[in-house]
């Protein structure tokens, strides 16, 4: 009997325990928006990668027009000169296919800006995620950003103001948390 009661308070203390844990979350988007540097780095990113696009777009747009000009001379030219023609046209875009993969591929330019510039900045954010939890003596802090959908979240769990002044920024109430 003394060990029923004893395995009996063992899993009541378990399972408060287990229902015990602190739980918070943060904003990461809301909080790097708070972040100047962040915000250069995007800006840095946004420009290359729209000054590559137009780079691209104007490649493409060679290549249509010596579509058009071979389609118009198609009739006049021989098999040889045809041949040679396509095999330029086919070329010009395996080029291009080529820089827009050297540029926004898996592992591209863009990808390897992104990580220089945004990485230490976003391991700052998580070093100081991690310090506000251990600090407030939460077991388990999840991102509120894009990815996790929140059917509803109590505000009082919300930290992400905790994080901003962790990093020595100032809340702005402007920003849509």
């Amino acid at each position: 009997m003394k060990k029923i009661v004893l395995v009996i308070a063992f899993v009541v203390v378990t399972i408060s325990a287990t229902f015990a844990q602190n739980f918070a979350y943060v904003n990461s988007e809301y909080i790097l928006k708070h972040i100047p540097e962040y915000t250069a780095a995007q800006k840095q990113l946004d420009d290359l990668s729209q000054k590559w696009q137009q780079e691209v777009d104007q490649q493409y747009a060679e290549i249509e027009k010596m579509y058009k000009a071979y389609q118009n001379d198609q009739v006049l030219l021989n098999e040889d000169m045809r041949r040679r023609r396509e095999d330029e046209i086919v070329k010009k875009e395996k080029e291009v296919k080529d820089y827009q993969k050297q540029k926004f591929g898996f592992e591209g330019e863009l990808f390897k800006q992104r990580q220089q510039l945004v990485q230490p900045i976003q391991q700052r954010v998580s070093k100081a995620i991690q310090d506000v939890a251990q600090s407030q003596g939460f077991d388990l802090v999840l991102d509120r950003g894009q990815e996790v959908t929140f059917l509803y979240a109590n505000p009082k769990l919300d930290k992400s103001n905790d994080v901003i002044i962790k990093l020595g920024l100032k809340p702005n109430s402007a920003l849509a948390n």
